[in-house]
């Protein structure tokens, strides 16, 4: 998907959210590197991070007005199209989805931890 947003924007930036509230899988610093490692030889791509707050505040602090994305099928759009027509009426923030790879679209985040702790998929 960055791939694929990097040839359709002049500039990509990927900012990796963090909530104080919540407790992701992989930690902040660890998921910036690995962007920033599968964003390498992007030249169109930056990564970046933001603590608290929304996203749009983000978008408006970097002059943004378009958000990309992944979306998995039909039930991937219904939880994203709230929060898009909300970035929308907050900070005119437009939201671009993009269809995910057919051979990945099965794969989310809580199938590769389940497969991890069976010791089935590499870290």
């Amino acid at each position: 998907m960055l791939r694929r947003a990097a040839l359709l924007f002049d500039e990509v930036v990927v900012c990796v959210m963090s909530n104080s509230n919540k407790t992701g899988r992989i930690p902040v610093t660890e998921r910036l590197d690995r962007l920033r490692a599968a964003a390498a030889d992007l030249s169109n791509v930056t990564v970046d991070s933001h603590t608290g707050g929304l996203l749009v505040d983000y978008c408006r602090r970097g002059g943004i007005d378009v958000v990309i994305r992944g979306v998995r099928g039909v039930s991937d759009l219904d939880y994203e199209m709230p929060m898009a027509r909300m970035n929308h009426e907050l900070a005119g923030v437009e939201t671009f989805f993009i269809a995910a790879d057919p051979a990945l679209a099965r794969v989310s985040s809580t199938l590769v931890t389940a497969m991890r702790q069976l010791d089935r998929v590499p870290e």
